[in-house]
């Protein structure tokens, strides 16, 4: 027999969940309006080209768990969403590199399909949008980020719960890096909430900024 206590708690438990659920489907539906309206109204790269910026990536280091600070020049676009969308393939593009630290497969059979099909190097899209603010408080300000990764780059991550930590943690402290706003992160696959990257770390949490800082050993 199931108590009335055990009986609360799961009604109260599946409301938190369908109510977590809409807020992530009415938070992307609103990142999209917004991003369209960008999408409409600026280029996301200026004639002539974007100037080039120096921008930091944290590159996890699967020996010793570490996460290390790496420079790049990029073209970097004025738009923060697209900024940080180039921030992030990047990041992951180097994951392929021949003498990755971090190795990820890239998922498909052809390495040209995978430069032509921006799905394949991970990120589908990020979206930022103020921080949600609980009714009654005061403001926080501050961005949140919602990394929506390609299910290509899921399947092909290793599993465990190091490497996906790694990964994780390099994509928030990388986004945070260079763009102090972003406070709190988000992670959905193929616009979906899943439970986890590839069996292990958490995907339907919202991870802070503040937990990831570059280190070594």
């Amino acid at each position: 027999m199931i108590s009335r206590a055990q009986r609360i708690l799961f009604t109260v438990m599946l409301i938190a969940a369908v109510a977590m659920a809409a807020f992530l489907i009415r938070l992307r539906e609103r990142a999209q309006d917004r991003l369209l309206v960008v999408q409409d109204s600026v280029p996301l790269i200026e004639p002539g080209g974007s100037p080039l910026e120096n921008v930091s990536l944290l590159i996890p280091n699967d020996t010793d768990g570490s996460l290390l600070p790496a420079q790049r020049s990029l073209p970097m676009p004025k738009d923060e969403s697209a900024r940080a969308r180039v921030l992030l393939e990047t990041l992951l593009e180097s994951f392929r590199e021949p003498h990755s630290t971090h190795p990820i497969a890239d998922g498909t059979s052809s390495g040209a399909n995978s430069l032509a099909n921006s799905s394949t190097l991970g990120i589908n899209e990020v979206y930022l949008m103020p921080l949600p603010q609980p009714k009654g408080s005061t403001p926080t300000p501050g961005l949140m980020a919602v990394v929506d990764l390609s299910a290509a780059f899921a399947a092909a991550h290793p599993s465990g719960i190091e490497p996906e930590t790694l990964t994780l943690l390099a994509i928030i402290g990388t986004l945070h890096a260079n763009i102090p706003a972003v406070t709190q992160v988000r992670f959905l696959v193929d616009g979906h909430q899943v439970e986890t990257l590839a069996g292990h770390a958490d995907l339907t949490r919202t991870y802070l900024a503040s937990e990831t800082e570059p280190t070594g050993r």
